[in-house]
């Protein structure tokens, strides 16, 4: 995004001037104080007017001077001439293909599992770029990043962001990464504009928001959150190789001792609100054209553990009417799930079988046992659990006319959905409307370290497109347009709440 003439500047002044003079909040959001305003101003000037002009002729250096006139400080010339908040795209994208070099699968997917030596040369790129902003960088027990710029008013709770940089076995580059690069990239826009923050920026890589080698999702944000529950079974917790979470994080360089582990909860008032920039996960704001996605909640999963055991036997030899069947109980519940969930008559209930395994896996054996994992989501949490309810109920039944043992129906979390912040959500659509983006209100089906940072701090998202909706596979992809527009409006977003 490029500077505008000083006849569009003179324009987009006069016309922000007359917004900030006039009430821009909806009815109960924070006014702008007049002492926000130099700051704010710049950024507003920028933005709009580098959004506005994009692909017209420029002069840089009048429209650094009406800048630098109503901002009442110089705009940085590290750049050598080029408009001060402008997004480096093309640093940008590099950054992201360079992380998804560090990856256990080759090319274009990417593997980054938690705690292996591409994860902490991932950590080490991260941490590399923070300090290179100048952002006072520290880490908590089990690898949650944090990269700080120090405001004026460093005692009050800061103003922060992030996402991960873990990838599930053969996915995509844009997953969470966009979220914690674009991020360090909004704090570069926002330094190279001459910006002060009021309350401190910060940007946290999360640790572990998938669940791929533990089995438990947004493990760094949950423990952020105060899981007392997660930080007693993580002294107990092994992976698939039988390796101990306490021992994998030793071999990534985290020494953690178990009983210590609730030094990583946050207090209420560390942040005072956190906003989330992220792909969508789904094709809706490709298809309906809409660069920018609200987010206005956040659809909380539950997770089930279920295992049949029958009798098993020779597919040839054991007769139809004798058998006790341990995969057909398995597949007859995994048709149950499907039917609960469309009984509940929204669409916001959704529930997928994820994992459905055969014991002893042969095609001329009748399994004896079976193993299914249940994901089911909704943003009415009454309504999720009443499908879980049904789904146990069908279990039992199932198991009775089948004649198979139901060995085990457990959840392993349930999770209650998260609502954005009235807040946060007002100085986003506020950021929106001064960049003349348009964007959707609208709900998140993925789980995010959003869903847990809610709990301590006002939360937000930001939502991009993405091609497709593809997400979690190596045919993801946001473009560059799109992902300057993210951080864009999470620059500005993240300016008018440092200054509140």
């Amino acid at each position: 995004m490029s500077s505008s003439s000083p006849h569009h500047c003179s324009a987009v002044a006069s016309s922000l001037t007359s917004t900030l003079s006039l009430p821009i909040e909806p009815p109960g959001a924070a006014a702008v104080e007049p002492t926000m305003l130099p700051s704010l101003f710049l950024l507003l000037l920028v933005l709009v007017s580098g959004t506005a002009a994009a692909g017209q002729a420029h002069d840089d250096a009048a429209a650094r001077r009406t800048m630098e006139e109503f901002a009442g400080f110089p705009a940085s010339d590290s750049d050598g001439g080029a408009s001060p908040l402008r997004v480096d795209s093309e640093n940008l994208q590099r950054q992201i293909d360079e992380l998804a070099s560090f990856s256990d699968s080759p090319a274009p997917s990417v593997t980054r599992v938690l705690y292996s030596d591409k994860d902490v040369q991932a950590r080490r790129y991260i941490k590399g770029i923070m300090k290179q902003l100048g952002l006072v960088v520290r880490e908590d027990a089990v690898g949650n990043i944090f990269g700080r710029w120090v405001g004026s008013e460093a005692g009050l709770g800061a103003v922060a962001t992030g996402s991960h940089v873990d990838a599930i076995p053969f996915s995509g580059k844009y997953d969470g990464v966009v979220g914690v690069l674009g991020a360090l990239e909004a704090i570069s826009v926002l330094q190279r504009s001459g910006f002060q923050p009021k309350r401190s920026l910060e940007v946290i890589m999360f640790t572990s928001e998938e669940p791929t080698r533990f089995g438990i999702s947004c493990l760094g944000s949950r423990l952020m959150a105060g899981s007392k529950e997660l930080a007693q079974s993580l002294k107990g917790t092994f992976d698939n190789q039988n390796v101990s979470f306490v021992d994998a994080a030793g071999s990534a360089g985290y020494k953690i001792h178990p009983e210590n582990l609730h030094n990583v909860f946050l207090n209420q008032d560390t942040y005072f609100s956190f906003i989330e920039l992220h792909i969508e996960q789904g094709p809706i704001l490709e298809k309906e054209g809409v660069p920018i996605g609200i987010v206005t909640a956040i659809a909380a999963p539950a997770s089930i553990k279920v295992e049949f055991e029958g009798n098993g036997g020779h597919a040839g030899a054991v007769l139809m009417p004798a058998r006790n069947d341990a995969g057909l109980a398995a597949a007859e519940l995994a048709l149950a799930v499907e039917k609960h969930v469309l009984e509940s008559g929204s669409i916001d209930t959704v529930g997928t079988v994820g994992i459905l395994q055969l014991h002893p896996g042969a095609i001329n054996s009748i399994p004896s046992k079976s193993h299914l994992e249940i994901d089911l989501r909704d943003i009415d949490e009454k309504r999720r659990n009443d499908v879980i309810q049904k789904v146990h109920q069908s279990a039992i039944n199932i198991s009775k006319i089948r004649a198979v043992e139901l060995s085990e129906f457990k959840i392993i979390n349930q999770d209650p959905p998260a609502l954005s912040d009235k807040s946060v959500v007002n100085a986003m659509e506020f950021s929106a409307k001064q960049l003349g983006l348009q964007y959707k209100l609208m709900i998140s089906r993925a789980y995010h370290d959003s869903l847990f940072m809610a709990r301590v701090s006002p939360m937000g998202m930001i939502f991009i497109p993405c091609y497709k909706g593809y997400s979690h596979k190596p045919e993801e992809y946001a473009s560059p347009e799109d992902m300057a527009n993210g951080v864009q409006m999470l620059a500005l977003t993240m300016a008018k709440l440092s200054l509140e």
